[in-house]
């Protein structure tokens, strides 16, 4: 068996994709697990997406075998990567020759930090990963609910960012613990991404909380949710999902998406009550 390997930047011709897709579904069909996210794959379709991904193919029969992924979603030099390889070509060394040629390509790159990203549950992926000198960092669960028509409340309003930068950068710094340079940083990818609409809460005149919604197919993601500590427990955070499964109907999605450390019990059990049910987990490595 002969094995070529190509290393490509985003974003992917259509005929690649198509391969990726096939390859994907034939992996979540024998693992009952979700890999189009992980490997990035909407995303791949877009200029503005800083990533690249290793392509693995037989050469006998011209077949895409194997591919992973990385990708800088922040734009920070700091990539997240994983990896997939179609069910009949495991344990024969492709995985192997894949995260090689990631690590030669963040070099390449100047990637200052990565994340080896794994599907809880997936066959073999741990283990693999914790061989190639990984150890595990932290959780993240993904979770979802229908987009749908909701009453939202007449007592908080929610719009479109409009330059309330320093309002946003006390709200980010007092949520997230970050610097206002990352604050800023933050402000600009979620102005500046196609297909992403950052949006703020008042009551009274004060800005009291945010979200940012990101579009990718049918599915309307929910980030960077945040609440002015000086209203937690007010029901804002409540108001924002309702305002983001509300927005997500009206724009045409069909499912709302959202990922949330595991050990943030405080906000799983918002999320929780806001509707939204467990559909994957996903472990982040650290190189040691």
């Amino acid at each position: 068996m002969n094995i070529s390997v190509m290393t490509v930047s985003f974003p992917l011709d259509g005929e690649t994709l198509k391969e990726l897709e096939l390859l994907c579904e034939e992996a979540t069909s024998h693992d009952y697990r979700v890999y189009e996210t992980v490997m990035n794959i909407p995303m791949a379709r877009s200029f503005e997406s800083k990533g690249f991904m290793v392509l693995a193919y037989e050469d006998d029969k011209n077949v895409l075998v194997g591919v992973a992924s990385a990708i800088d979603l922040m734009g920070l030099h700091t990539y997240e990567w994983s990896l997939v390889v179609t069910p009949a070509y495991r344990q024969k060394g492709i995985g192997t020759v894949l995260v090689d040629s990631i690590q030669a390509g963040l070099k390449d790159r100047g990637a200052e930090g990565q994340l080896a990203v794994v599907i809880d549950g997936s066959p073999y992926g741990h283990t693999f990963i914790e061989n190639k000198g990984f150890i595990y960092s932290f959780s993240e669960a993904t979770l979802e609910t229908k987009a749908e028509p909701v009453v939202l409340q007449p007592n908080i309003s929610i719009q479109p960012y409009n330059n309330e930068q320093a309002e946003l950068i006390t709200i980010y710094s007092e949520a997230f613990g970050d610097l206002p340079e990352e604050s800023v940083e933050l402000i600009a990818f979620n102005t500046s991404t196609t297909g992403r609409e950052l949006w703020v809460a008042y009551r009274d005149g004060e800005m009291i909380g945010t979200v940012t919604t990101a579009q990718e197919s049918e599915i309307q993601w929910v980030t960077a949710l945040a609440v002015h500590p000086h209203y937690e427990g007010q029901g804002v955070g409540t108001a924002l999902l309702a305002f983001s499964k509300d927005y997500a109907n009206k724009v045409g999605a069909k499912f709302v998406m959202l990922d949330v450390e595991i050990d943030n019990k405080k906000a799983l059990s918002v999320y929780e009550k806001a509707g939204f049910m467990k559909a994957q987990q996903i472990d982040y490595y650290v190189k040691q």
